[in-house]
């Protein structure tokens, strides 16, 4: 490759990076964002307009259900899904109201636009996302 050759290719790959930052919001992941911390939880919701937050516990068997539902909106929406485990993550459970497992929030402009216990269809959850998607 010539230097010219390099310089073009640096300049398209920052023109690509200015592009993507002007976008109106962040590209959603196609996979569940595990929450590692409270200040982890609320970059998440403002990085994104609309997240599904999936309120979990290890142990708890329709817990384990909902997760391959979670997965796969994560991968065909373009709302964000985080999930956080309760045990890992007790204050901000309870700073949530999350008395049971599963518990899912629909967070839109970091704001709890819809509340959910226990499991519910795939379609339910993707007909309130889409209800919430500009």
């Amino acid at each position: 490759m010539s230097e010219a050759d390099d310089l073009e290719e640096i300049k398209q790959q920052k023109m690509q990076e200015l592009q993507s930052d002007d976008s109106a919001g962040a590209e959603t992941p196609d996979e569940p964002i595990h929450v590692e911390s409270s200040d982890h939880y609320q970059e998440i919701l403002g990085d994104y307009d609309v997240v599904l937050v999936d309120f979990y516990a290890d142990w708890c068997g329709p817990c384990q259900m909902l997760e391959p539902i979670t997965e796969d909106i994560a991968e065909e929406t373009d709302a964000a899904v985080a999930k956080v485990d309760v045990d890992a993550h007790q204050q901000l459970a309870a700073q949530y109201g999350v008395r049971g497992v599963p518990t899912v929030v629909l967070a839109v402009d970091g704001e709890t636009a819809e509340q959910m216990v226990g499991v519910r269809d795939k379609s339910h959850y993707v007909s309130q996302i889409e209800q919430h998607l500009n």
